[in-house]
């Protein structure tokens, strides 16, 4: 009779208590953070649960009045739904309704007015140079005052900056770098905010007066000038209808004025013409900085254009004192940023850092990244979406998951009668795996459980139970070649892997690629047969496995009962295999008489 391989492989058949210890103290693992994080249930889609839906108009900007075209609302749906989606599988819906509205469903469980400020807002990122701040602490009184240079300021209001906006004394960043400022975050926090670069400083621009602000910190005349400073001194920062048209419809040559938050006060801006524009970021990242005080920050990349004028600026910044050496950074006419430059920045890459937390950093280089809507929207409404008609397909797809199991079951029961234990052990197993790490998902990544992937979740009992076949039938096979049972485990068992392998690879490359190339709805289905697909491998190897190599020590399937699904006569089992050995010497032939 063949025996079992020594060595490693003898090693693993005598312990398969270890693999089945893993798997458990691996559910009681993941179960036990499923409750300590509160979310003892995977988050429903908006088909199950329902949510929020938010309706966008697009409208025409002065001088584009045909920029509403169906490309550019193709590439809108395309940046809103990457927005929302980006942090996971957060299944939120995406697309258009007739030539200039578009529609996103938001499942519930999601933070619904975080969505609408991601996909609500055109993300039109300009960086202007900073003429004039100052704190708002009500309606401000225009007074004339010197800049921070002692020379007059034309036509600005207090010019004095506030302690809250004043920069903030750091180490000085020799070199490539600038040296940081207190700036404002679109998250209202203090932060401090830092430009970065790869080149030493530039001097490509004459030196200039410090001090010596015009209207527009390029030095170019701004017919807008007075107009944007009158405006200027009156605005109030802490109203918010000040603020929702401070900045509003100006054009990128003109002063203008915004709001920006620092910590909790609110300061006012006047800001010169645009001197780059938020499309010449080439690439925005969230990352760790693990050097100096750490922290999120937010790694930007310009491109040639950008990069060439980013250093223009910069060099020119660099030769004037605060706040006449701070540029904006304005997302959607609001100061997020108003870090202040000590040396040019030529080498097109800049990062943007301070107290961010992972989310708040990932959030801006999420906008950042997508570049600009190619067209403004206007929220034309907000509703809540009741799920009763997804509740009645939830529950015809679960009868239908319910019946199918059944049948698989009792298909199981009548052919394999005793294996069918082993086989609804394992699916049950993967049952509780799946539901753990589904519930675990949806607060780490936004994973939302919709109908696809129900479905999905549906056809993945189907590929588990074709593992479980596999390897019973090698199993048997070795049987019927006359092998008993402990021997046709272990024999069976490396044939049987590499067919569970291959079938198990094939199916999650076709999930992955169908993740990889479609969006929301069939994205889900993807996802979860890619999941359960896993799954069912660390199953087969460290469940089912180590199950069969005990059981085959018990006398009930060991000695092939009738019930226990190995029973060799059923099977049409051969003789038992027996080994022979050949003699040392020359077979002897048969004696001669005659010599006898």
């Amino acid at each position: 009779m063949a025996a079992p391989k020594k060595g490693r492989s003898a090693s693993a058949q005598s312990k398969p208590g270890r693999s089945l210890a893993l798997i458990l103290i691996a559910i009681v693992a993941l179960t036990a953070g499923m409750f300590a994080s509160g979310h003892r249930t995977p988050r429903l889609g908006i088909d199950l649960a329902g949510g929020t839906s938010i309706t966008l108009e697009a409208v025409n900007e002065p001088g584009q009045p045909n920029a509403i075209n169906k490309t550019n609302m193709d590439t809108a749906v395309d940046i809103m739904n990457r927005r929302v989606n980006g942090l996971g599988v957060s299944e939120a819906e995406v697309q258009t309704q007739g030539d200039r509205n578009i529609i996103v469903n938001i499942p519930k469980g999601t933070n619904s007015e975080e969505a609408r400020q991601q996909v609500g807002t055109t993300a039109k990122l300009y960086f202007r140079p900073v003429i004039q701040r100052e704190a708002t602490t009500g309606a401000a009184t225009p007074t004339p005052s010197a800049s921070p240079s002692g020379s007059a300021s034309p036509g600005a209001g207090s010019a004095s900056p506030s302690a809250s906006g004043s920069a903030k004394a750091q180490d000085k960043v020799s070199g490539s770098s600038a040296s940081p400022s207190a700036g404002a975050t679109s998250q209202g926090r203090a932060v401090t905010d830092a430009l970065k670069a790869d080149a030493s400083p530039s001097a490509s621009s004459s030196p200039k007066a410090a001090g010596s602000p015009s209207p527009a910190a390029s030095g170019s005349a701004d017919p807008s000038a007075a107009a944007a400073a009158k405006q200027y001194a009156t605005l109030d920062c802490n109203d918010p209808k000040q603020r929702a048209v401070a900045g509003r419809n100006v054009k990128t040559g003109e002063t203008t004025v915004a709001c920006g938050k620092d910590g909790k006060v609110w300061s006012k801006f006047l800001l010169g013409p645009v001197d780059v524009s938020g499309t010449e970021i080439k690439k925005a990242q969230a990352t760790l900085n693990t050097q100096g005080a750490g922290g999120w920050q937010v790694d930007m990349t310009f491109d040639s254009s950008g990069a060439k004028k980013f250093a223009d600026v910069t060099s020119k910044l660099a030769q004037r004192t605060t706040p006449q050496n701070e540029f904006a950074i304005v997302l959607d006419d609001e100061v997020v940023s108003h870090p202040y430059v000590q040396t040019a920045i030529t080498g097109g890459n800049a990062y943007i850092s301070g107290s961010f937390t992972q989310q708040e950093a990932q959030s801006l280089a999420n906008m950042l990244s997508y570049g600009a809507l190619p067209l403004t929207f206007k929220e034309q409404s907000v509703t809540t979406v009741t799920a009763a008609l997804g509740g009645e397909q939830l529950r015809a797809g679960l009868l239908a998951g319910a019946i199918g199991l059944a049948l698989v079951v009792l298909y199981l029961v009548i052919y394999y009668r005793g294996l069918s234990l082993v086989a609804m052990a394992s699916l049950l197993v993967s049952a509780i795996l799946t539901y753990v790490i589904m519930s675990l998902l949806g607060p780490a990544i936004g994973f939302a459980l919709n109908l696809p992937a129900v479905c999905g979740a549906i056809v993945a009992i189907g590929i588990t139970a074709d593992s479980f076949i596999v390897y019973f039938e090698r199993i048997r096979d070795e049987i019927r070649e006359g092998r008993t049972l402990r021997p046709a485990v272990e024999r069976a068992w490396p044939r049987a892997r590499r067919t569970i392998l291959v079938s198990d690879f094939v199916s999650f490359l076709a999930a992955a690629v169908l993740f990889i190339v479609t969006v929301g709805k069939v994205q889900g289905f993807a996802f979860t047969l890619g999941l359960t697909t896993v799954l069912d491998v660390v199953v087969v190897f460290l469940f089912t496995k180590p199950l069969m190599t005990l059981l085959a020590r018990r006398k009930f399937f060991a000695d092939g009962h009738k019930w226990s699904g190995l029973d060799p006569k059923s099977l049409g089992a051969q003789p038992p295999l027996r080994r022979t050995r050949r003699p040392a010497g020359p077979a002897a032939g048969p004696a001669d008489p005659k010599e006898a």
